[in-house]
């Protein structure tokens, strides 16, 4: 969650998740590419059979001054990053065979990090690859396919290391339901496929912070959004409108709860969704030398779904909810418990709360 004003930032600081995660799909300067990728291999290996059923499928996406990866999503559309296309319109993209081709950026969505691109003229080997139908699994072996520095169709392999994480995106805000991997992502990996050995789309990589952490859009969080993207160019997110906080044991101490559950509402943005409809803290109470937001509603679930945490409620708002539904928020309240509705409004463009 981000914040609405300074003095809502003030609150979110407090409880907001540190990442050192950089953006890691925009190659600035690299070695020359190379003309094709070559596949060997001494025996069965599953990563091997992945690469060769895909490979066709992936593209060096370039645009003036950086690089990154993007697949082929149907016949003419394919899928990277936003980050990785920016504010152009146009992008150079070059398949395996070391053919270049011509896109059109035709829909873009900085808040899930999501970007589609029109184009034309890929050979019939590149199949449009699948989004996963089943969630990822903590465990699950993957692979992630791209162009790191420039080096077209590189390959690495490794876990699904996290599910339903949150993850910056370019907007400041935060992406739900994001998968964690130890795959190795460099530089130009961002907006290619993170695979599951069954040759589907589990993730598009987003970025890499450091030895064996990396990121991705989920296959779900993609599912909901490209198809806006090619229909209008845009997707709209469910907003709430409100700034939050985990309650902690602190915060239970200093809110008189009887245990740490839910996430306290510590702001409601003016003329929000939840305006007049949830209650902000308005006071403050020292909890072992530690200032804690006191006196607003506590929020437990959503449409009984339990909101112990900022990822549940972005996951939930994100893959279950459209602007224009009525959900129902359980909330404590002057510690009893009760049922609100509320209707959902469409993300402001540069909003500073959810």
């Amino acid at each position: 969650m981000t914040d609405h004003g300074p003095s809502r930032r003030r609150f979110l600081q407090v409880g907001a998740l540190a990442l050192t995660a950089g953006m890691a799909g925009c190659s600035s300067s690299a070695p020359a590419a190379q003309e094709g990728a070559s596949a060997t291999t001494t025996g069965p290996s599953p990563y091997t059979r992945v690469y060769r059923e895909t490979i066709d499928s992936v593209l060096l996406v370039r645009t003036d001054g950086r690089s990154g990866t993007g697949w082929v999503y149907d016949g003419t559309h394919a899928v990277t990053n936003a980050h990785v296309v920016g504010e152009t319109t146009d992008v150079d993209l070059r398949s395996s065979d070391g053919r270049w081709h011509t896109g059109e950026v035709v829909g873009t969505d900085p808040n899930s990090d999501l970007a589609v691109i029109e184009t034309s003229g890929l050979t019939d080997a590149a199949t449009p690859l699948s989004l996963a139908e089943t969630p990822a699994t903590i465990g699950q072996e993957v692979v992630a396919i791209g162009n790191p520095f420039d080096l077209d169709g590189s390959v690495t392999t490794g876990i699904v290391s996290g599910t339903d994480r949150s993850i910056p995106a370019p907007t400041g805000l935060s992406i739900p339901d994001a998968i964690q991997t130890d795959a190795a992502v460099n530089p130009g990996n961002s907006g290619g496929p993170l695979m599951a050995l069954d040759g589907t789309v589990v993730a598009v990589i987003n970025s890499g912070g450091g030895d064996n952490i990396a990121f991705g859009i989920s296959a779900a969080l993609a599912r909901r959004i490209v198809p806006a993207l090619i229909e209008r160019g845009e997707f709209e997110h469910s907003f709430v409108g409100v700034a939050l906080a985990p309650v902690t044991p602190a915060v239970a101490t200093a809110n008189d709860l009887d245990e740490p559950r839910g996430l306290l509402v510590v702001d409601v943005a003016p003329q929000g969704p939840a305006q007049g409809v949830l209650r902000a803290s308005e006071e403050v109470e020292t909890v072992e030398g530690e200032r804690i937001p006191a006196g607003g509603d506590v929020l437990l679930a959503v449409d009984e779904t339990r909101t112990d945490t900022a990822e549940a409620l972005g996951s939930y708002l994100a893959l279950e909810t459209r602007p224009g539904d009525t959900v129902s928020l359980s909330i404590l309240r002057d510690g009893t418990e009760r049922t609100v509705e509320l209707e959902l409004e469409a993300r402001p463009t540069r909003p500073s709360t959810d």
